[in-house]
């Protein structure tokens, strides 16, 4: 099985250690993982601007990237979503077939450890930990992701507090934020006023949901770490000291 790491843009730029943990935690799990140094953009800030041409561009030069892969894997809901979803609908003939077979080869992380793997049980390094899980919206209303982070992070020992707004908008949404961003505000505000007092971190699958509310946790000077669910997971297989190069 040849993997690639399709590492994404916020990622790459904002949290490396979020992709290097999915690295090597999909290592641990006996897969080859590749991360091909030519891979950009997914293109969805410029699918979402209407802008097509610019979105074909980069989504071709992403088709050409990871053609030779097993399958594709990304710690994101949301640039799975895009190459899942809505890679065919910008092209026809040949290349939406190309689009078409990548498509079907894509998984968000947790997806490919439970649906494509079969592991539900990395460990027991998350003993002790009360989380408070953010579904982000694409991974959950796009491609289906719910139970999977959820069980992943139970099995490993951790407790998911109850959160009422678990699966609200963060508010992020990539243009929404910046065009709307008294909305946008707004949204992420309202959610962390129904934070769970017990939660001792907040973890999310998507790294545009973490910036947005890591911001605003900030901003209002809340004491809550948070942390993607590629890193929880690489110390529910090794243990905190270990994942945190501790020991």
């Amino acid at each position: 099985m040849r993997v690639h790491l399709f590492a994404t843009c916020l990622l790459n730029e904002f949290m490396a250690g979020a992709g290097i943990a999915a690295t090597r935690l999909l290592r641990y799990l006996g897969v080859d993982v590749e991360a091909p140094a030519r891979q950009t953009c997914c293109g969805q800030p410029a699918f979402n601007a209407g802008y097509d041409e610019e979105a074909r561009r980069m989504a071709l030069h992403t088709i050409a990237t990871f053609e030779a892969a097993d399958h594709v894997v990304l710690p994101s809901g949301s640039c799975a979503a895009m190459v899942r979803n809505h890679y065919t609908d910008l092209f026809a003939g040949e290349d939406a077939a190309r689009a078409a077979a990548l498509a079907a080869r894509t998984w968000e992380l947790t997806q490919f450890i439970v649906r494509v793997l079969g592991i539900t049980n990395l460990g027991d390094g998350l003993q002790g930990r009360r989380i408070a899980w953010h579904a982000g919206c694409h991974a959950l209303r796009d491609l289906g992701v719910r139970d999977e982070p959820v069980t992943l992070m139970k099995n490993a020992g951790a407790q998911i507090v109850e959160w009422e707004a678990a699966e609200e908008c963060c508010g992020f949404g990539g243009l929404f934020s910046v065009k709307f961003a008294d909305v946008s505000v707004a949204m992420a505000d309202r959610k962390l006023d129904t934070l769970p007092p017990a939660a001792d971190l907040l973890v999310s699958g998507d790294g545009g949901c973490l910036l947005q509310l890591d911001g605003r946790i900030r901003r209002r000077g809340l004491d809550l770490p948070v942390r993607h669910i590629a890193e929880v997971l690489l110390e529910a297989v090794r243990g905190p000291e270990v994942a945190h190069g501790r020991a």
